[in-house]
């Protein structure tokens, strides 16, 4: 009876916080959706995109870091409600105004700070909520329903024009807002949900002893090379599969969509390979890292268009799953530590920062060393990784 009642609660929440997640990842991706429609009318110059861009994930980062630590101290279904509906504010504020490139930048930007409400609290919402035999599970199942926010993006981009686009992605997150605050409401008053269930309970050093003595140092190392390449190298796959490959735009786009389709299954197979080793964290870490570092070495070797291809796929999916580590197993389990939602949102920060730095540099790597240097340097950080994985042992004390 008790598992019946454990299980339920997991769907509930869970599936409250896929919604809600989704609607982060439809705002997200609006703007690349209607881009093409912007730039043939004239509305905003590719400078222009770029500067917007740039504006929203640089604010979407360091909102991260702060609305994590915000997310420890207010409730959490708060956070992620408001979060979605002053987006939605904000994306009307820009549908309005998005000649105005200062104008734009501002609201676009205001509008990923309020999305950054969301990821910290939410992780936090699921650690405390649910049982520790299904946290792994939601976490992987928003990882996934994020994959869903472009397509749903281009969706609306391709049956509306730009701008209507804009004001129906307002209108989808404030309508998700207002739903994800009723269920969260009623989930308070029926108990499913309930806050600071957990304190931390090591009092010496403080909030942050307690995160040193929960090996944080190793995962911002895990965080800033995993988001090296699940968002840096996956941005500059289509390029890499026209320039190094020699597909044609047409085919390069298509074989990036069913990339990262296939991808998109990181977060799942993480929790399998993670329960089938007995729940044991640093050993799916170590192989997910070693496989990755093992495919992007061969990818050096392998010209063959077909396994090329193979090959960057699988090691781009198994860095994914040394992500997954992070997000699924490691920040919901530090609900002990009553810190989920900061320690979460310092995470994605150093990750995205890692990210936005990494892009640029990979855009100079590749006239400076060639693709083949920069598949090199792909594997120095897998293998990095894997040695930042391997378990120190701890001398006892005498």
């Amino acid at each position: 009876m008790k598992l019946k009642i454990e299980t339920r609660n997991a769907i509930y929440i869970g599936g409250t916080c896929a919604f809600a997640y989704l609607a982060v990842y439809i705002m997200r991706n609006i703007l690349s959706a209607v881009s093409p429609q912007m730039l043939e009318q004239n509305v905003l110059t590719e400078g222009a995109l770029g500067t917007l861009s740039s504006a929203f994930f640089i604010v979407y980062a360091v909102g991260q870091l702060i609305n994590g630590f915000i997310g420890d101290r207010i409730k959490a279904h708060y956070m992620v409600c408001g979060g979605l509906v002053f987006a939605a504010v904000a994306g009307v504020f820009f549908a309005i105004f998005p000649e105005s490139v200062p104008t734009a930048t501002f609201t676009y930007g205001l509008s990923g700070f309020f999305l950054s409400m969301v990821f910290g609290p939410m992780t936090k919402i699921v650690a405390e909520n649910v049982s520790l035999l299904y946290v792994e599970r939601c976490s992987a199942c928003h990882a996934f329903t994020s994959l869903f926010g472009s397509p749903a993006a281009g969706l609306i981009a391709m049956v509306l024009p730009w701008r209507a686009s804009l004001y129906v992605t307002a209108v989808v997150l404030l309508a998700v807002g207002v739903i994800c605050f009723v269920f969260f409401s009623l989930f308070e008053k029926r108990g499913i949900i309930a806050y600071n269930r957990y304190t931390p309970t090591e009092k010496q050093g403080g909030g942050i002893g307690i995160l040193f003595r929960h090996q944080i140092i190793k995962f911002t190392v895990v965080s800033i090379l995993t988001g090296v390449v699940r968002t840096a190298v996956v941005f500059w796959l289509p390029t890499y599969l026209s320039q190094y490959l020699g597909f044609s735009a047409e085919i390069s786009a298509l074989l990036f969509t069913v990339t990262t389709l296939l991808i998109s299954a990181s977060s799942f197979l993480t929790v399998i390979v993670y329960e089938r080793l007995g729940r044991n964290r640093d050993c799916t870490l170590l192989l997910s890292f070693a496989a990755s570092a093992i495919c992007f070495i061969l990818l050096y070797f392998v010209k063959q268009p077909v396994l090329n291809i193979t090959l960057i796929t699988l090691a781009i999916l198994f860095a994914n799953c040394a992500a997954s580590v992070l997000w699924t197993i490691y920040c919901p389990g530090l609900r002990e530590t009553g810190l989920v939602s900061g320690a979460t949102g310092f995470l994605d920060f150093v990750s995205y920062m890692a990210a936005s730095v990494a892009s640029t540099l990979f855009a100079n790597a590749v006239s400076d060393i060639g693709w083949n240097g920069l598949i090199l340097v792909w594997f120095a950080l897998m293998a990095l990784g894997l040695v930042i994985s391997l378990p120190i042992k701890r001398k006892a004390k005498a």
